[in-house]
């Protein structure tokens, strides 16, 4: 590769991107993070939104135990989660999706990503911190998401009962990388089966052997659905749910899975690359119809990141030379438009042209996670790799 890639991700993370969320996002009155900040780290809002707060106690406990035991990092994991633990959820277990800043609720437990991050948050702090509470914290939140999975909204669902009955890729797709997050707290028979479970779901169910592509929906038996929905294509999920299928084939050594996993990256990446200005379409419809999603030509933080992520991995793994070509065109497009070399961080909305739409560093959807994720996960996949 043509720079010292592993360095130069190390580096952004530890100097220009976890210091941002170290100095403006904790929330010393209250507890947990400010979860909305503006380019230079001014909280815009006070809202605070359990999958964010729990991502970001994910990403401290996380680095402190992979990167650095920095007691910093474990005490601002710790505070964020002490935070979650007393506010975050409801009687029966399930997490809220919003909080006001002291911590009363705001918006019911309507989306079980809330639930998927809690307990990944705290199994990474219990590896940090074994107390059994965390533990405890992980597997029933983890538990009550296998209850939960086939109607995932439960009362909360908008669509009317048996008129057209679809299911939605992003739960298996954090299923297969969550799984391995909780392995150190779970019995090796529920991952073992999960795993198959996911796997069989991503690879054969959403993924389309006539397209090459994965959908978003598809109907309970796993038919198309030719609706918005069942046509949905989002790049940048079937790309990060590649990465997650690549480290589940290294778990298993199954280099067959790695090789099919890679493959459809690469396919995604050439089918939902913008030929005319460049980056990753947020959304596209299989059989080019119009899509719904106004914001379907934006391009967004995570995808990129993700991508990244993907072809690092699908390099070191397959040596496939479409995979470092395509790592640094991605890196080039996105360091040159998404990140903030003056105030640290990095942008998250671009129009199709690449300029920055909105100059926020968190918000609603955005936080302290897939930047710093994938920062490490690139730093990590290449530093054993001399030519990276």
């Amino acid at each position: 590769m043509k720079y010292n890639y592993s360095e130069i991700y190390e580096q952004e993370l530890i100097d220009h991107v976890i210091p941002f969320w170290m100095k403006y996002s904790k929330d010393e009155v209250s507890g947990g993070y400010f979860n909305c900040l503006d380019r230079f780290g001014n909280v815009f809002d006070t809202d605070k939104f359990m999958w964010l707060q729990a991502r970001e106690v994910w990403t401290f406990a996380t680095l402190y135990n992979e990167l650095e035991a920095r007691p910093e990092w474990l005490e601002m994991a710790k505070h964020g989660a002490d935070f979650i633990e007393k506010h975050g959820r409801d009687g029966k277990g399930n997490w809220y999706f919003s909080l006001a800043q002291s911590g009363e609720p705001l918006v019911q437990p309507y989306n079980i990503f809330s639930d998927c991050f809690a307990a990944m948050s705290f199994a990474a702090l219990y590896k940090a911190d074994p107390q059994e509470k965390y533990a405890e914290i992980a597997k029933d939140t983890f538990y009550n998401i296998l209850k939960r999975q086939t109607n995932p909204k439960g009362t909360y669902n908008k669509a009317y009962p048996k008129t057209r009955n679809l299911k939605n890729f992003a739960l298996p797709m954090i299923l297969s990388n969550l799984s391995l997050e909780m392995e150190h707290v779970l019995d090796k028979k529920t991952v073992d089966d999960l795993l198959r479970t996911v796997i069989h779901e991503v690879m054969n169910v959403f993924y389309q052997e006539d397209t090459g592509l994965i959908l978003e929906n598809v109907n309970l038996d796993g038919s198309f659905s030719d609706s918005f929905e069942g046509r949905l294509i989002n790049p940048g999920h079937a790309i990060e749910a590649m990465w997650f299928m690549m480290d589940l084939g290294v778990r298993l050594k199954d280099q067959q899975l790695i090789e099919k996993a890679t493959e459809i990256a690469l396919h995604t990446l050439e089918y939902g690359w913008d030929k005319e200005f460049g980056g990753i379409f947020y959304f596209l419809d299989i059989m080019n119809k119009p899509v719904q999603q106004l914001e379907w030509d934006q391009k967004l933080w995570w995808v990129h990141l993700e991508a990244l992520v993907c072809m690092a991995k699908g390099y070191t793994l397959t040596g496939r030379a479409e995979c470092k070509d395509w790592f640094e065109r991605l890196h080039d497009y996105s360091w040159s438009n998404f990140r903030d070399p003056e105030h640290g961080e990095w942008f998250a909305y671009l129009n199709r042209r690449g300029e920055v739409l909105l100059p926020l560093k968190g918000g609603k959807w955005k936080c302290c996670f897939h930047v710093p994720r994938a920062l490490f996960q690139v730093f990590k996949t290449l530093k054993n790799d001399q030519s990276a």
